[in-house]
């Protein structure tokens, strides 16, 4: 039986890693800043973390945030784990990390250098955005009378319960460094995926295309987020959008 840490195990993608490993038989850590035992705050390290990682095989880093410190995050758990003979290190990161310029998008990559280069057994995975993502996104201009979007933008969402699945898969195997990306099974524009949101949701909203500037929007634009050679998800927007809200036309809410 293998023992596994999960960073971020509390999360909306490392709890399902975390249950699909248990499932597997394997013991797992979840390490969180509010999970005990294992409650750490990966910006501060510490024993801790020692104690996290002291026999654990394999560490599957899902912990991040946007309000900063994912770099010292992971420099400190890559000396923690160094330290207690980690085999392997699995880092989930994003789709287009290396080609737009967005602020968190440039952390993201700058991890996947620390993880590489940190002397250990590594396997990195990228994916493309999750689907309850897109409806956070989307909810939050619906808010509005009119649903304003960058125009001439796409997304590819792919649903996070296979993303766990994969993560676990690779946890259980050894190291392969980078692997082939992950996206979902559509690449959809803005609109269409709002539209849908829309629709599952019973709201009537004005959908507005309007077109942005800069080196950011022109990345997006050309599609530098996008995995349309890997659509390897099976579960689509409509998919999750039914699940969540109850079936679209058949069971709005407002």
């Amino acid at each position: 039986m293998t023992t596994i840490l999960v960073t971020g195990g509390t999360g909306t993608l490392g709890r399902l890693v975390t249950e699909r490993l248990r499932t597997d038989g394997h013991e797992v850590r979840v390490l969180s800043r509010h999970s005990r035992p294992y409650a750490v705050d990966l910006r501060e390290g510490g024993a801790g973390l020692d104690t996290a990682l002291a026999g654990a095989d394999t560490v599957v880093h899902c912990a991040t945030t946007q309000r900063g410190g994912d770099e010292r995050s992971a420099a400190n758990l890559v000396a923690a784990a160094k330290r207690a003979g980690v085999a392997h290190l699995v880092y989930i990161s994003i789709v287009g990390v290396d080609r737009v310029p967005l602020g968190y998008y440039r952390t993201k990559l700058a991890v996947e250098k620390l993880v590489e280069e940190s002397g250990l057994g590594w396997t990195v995975l990228r994916a493309t955005q999750f689907h309850d993502l897109v409806v956070r996104v989307v909810g939050t201009l619906a808010r509005l009378p009119v649903v304003v979007l960058p125009a001439h933008a796409c997304d590819q969402p792919v649903e996070v319960a296979e993303v766990a699945d994969r993560l676990a898969e690779l946890a259980r195997r050894a190291p392969a460094g980078r692997v082939p990306d992950m996206g979902g099974p559509e690449v959809r524009t803005f609109a269409s995926l709002a539209r849908s949101y829309l629709d599952a949701t019973g709201r009537r909203r004005a959908v507005v295309n309007v077109p942005l500037a800069g080196k950011t929007y022109r990345a997006f634009r050309t599609g530098g987020h996008l995995a349309p050679e890997h659509a390897v998800g099976k579960g689509t927007f409509e998919e999750y959008l039914a699940v969540r809200f109850g079936g679209g036309e058949g069971g709005r809410r407002g």
